[in-house]
């Protein structure tokens, strides 16, 4: 069945595919501001649907084709929509046989993929696309392994590099970092390294995993999701506080330091930061670091960020960003599950806002949203690794 207008459920514990009602539970649940609408673009039921598992960061190609990476397939596919009703004609694989990839990036013609251990190159040549090539290799494995990899408005690729551990001294220096290199795929990281040291492609540190990352339209400001550790208590020895520490939107800096794992940004007082009481850092090191822009409530990880100013929606989202909170997994009160508007004024965020929830029902979550992009046809897509479902989310022009 293609073109479906179901969604799929995952029954806990069996780790078995069942086809429910959108009417029934799912879509149903679903709330948005006035005028939006939130739709099935692609699931399970889509030709070829069985290839879309674990759907996680996504990418349009020049001729307007949605593209996502999906993990639980180790596979990256295309869903073209080639009559435009705003539904997947059918998932095509493009790349087989990866290594946990997750974000994909064009530079021309060229797709790359990240893989946990670095990044694949392919191409299209007559409609086929070649086997992975390698093009960054060697990046650090295990602990938060997934990796995103996107092109900067400065024609440099950025790649972020997730901590080994909830908290510790890291012995690896590319560890909780983003990354930045040449298309070529050569180092270009905040420091220019002269002589005989080989030249580093660290950018910005102290990111505990920062999957997410994307570009202010007006100032090319870089701005990065982060996931702040777990089991932290605001005093020495106390017990586990599930609103702390705050989860971050960072504006990236060339050569900053953003904290962890000794401090975290306040969740009220944008300017400052925290200095963990179980894990300090040198006397004074939290003044050094950089504070976040926007703070979210803690646990609730953050991961895809997408700019609004390519939609066809109200002029009043158009200067905002939509961060897709991918939800809890050890809060006593789950949290999370949903999309949040991000508000800019005068091109710097100033506010957060509830903007699509109902993927958390009853302390339970039948879906997880991980990226949002910005479709070809002005709509915004999401994409759900629990449920196995791209969502497509337009306003209703009148």
């Amino acid at each position: 069945m293609s073109k479906s207008k179901n969604h799929i459920g995952l029954i806990a514990g069996l780790g078995l595919f069942v086809m429910q009602s959108a009417s029934a539970n799912g879509l149903a649940d679903i709330q948005l501001p006035a005028g939006f609408k939130i739709e099935v673009f692609a699931d399970m039921n889509t030709k070829n649907g069985e290839h879309l598992s674990s759907p996680r960061m996504m990418a349009v190609d020049a001729k307007g084709n949605l593209y996502v990476t999906a993990v639980g397939g180790h596979r990256v596919v295309m869903l073209p929509d080639d009559n435009r009703d705003g539904v997947a004609d059918e998932v095509v694989t493009v790349a087989q046989d990866l290594n946990a990839p997750q974000g994909i990036a064009f530079v021309g013609d060229a797709l790359l993929i990240a893989n946990q251990d670095g990044v694949v190159k392919v191409s299209q040549t007559q409609g086929r696309w070649s086997t992975p090539q390698a093009f960054i290799a060697n990046l650090p494995t295990g602990g938060h392994t997934l990796k995103n990899v996107k092109l900067g408005p400065d024609g440099f690729l950025y790649i972020n590099v997730g901590s080994s551990c909830n908290v510790c001294i890291e012995n690896e220096p590319m560890r909780a970092t983003i990354l930045r290199y040449t298309i070529e795929g050569k180092p270009a990281g905040a420091l220019v390294t002269l002589g005989r040291h080989q030249q580093s492609a660290i950018f910005a540190r102290g990111l505990r995993n920062s999957q997410g990352f994307a570009w202010h339209p007006v100032t090319a400001a870089m701005y990065a999701t982060n996931n702040g550790a777990d089991n932290r208590s605001n005093t020495l020895g106390g017990a586990v506080n599930d609103e702390l520490p705050p989860e971050h939107l960072n504006k990236i800096e060339a050569g900053k330091h953003y904290g962890w794992p000794h401090c975290w940004g306040g969740s009220k007082a944008i300017g400052t930061q925290v200095e963990d009481p179980n894990f300090k850092g040198s006397a004074g090191f939290c003044e050094t670091t950089q504070a976040p822009a926007v703070s979210f409530k803690a646990h609730t990880t953050p991961i895809g960020i997408s700019f609004l100013d390519k939609t066809n929606w109200p002029s009043a989202y158009k200067a905002d960003a939509i961060v897709a909170l991918h939800g809890s997994w050890n809060r006593k009160q789950p949290a999370g599950y949903q999309l949040v508007r991000v508000k800019f004024k005068a091109n710097e965020p100033v506010e957060l806002e509830d903007f699509v929830t109902g993927w958390l029902q009853n302390q339970q979550a039948w879906g997880r949203p991980v990226d949002v992009a910005v479709g070809a046809d002005g709509a915004l897509y999401v994409s759900d690794d629990k449920a196995n479902i791209i969502y497509r989310i337009s306003y209703k022009i009148k």
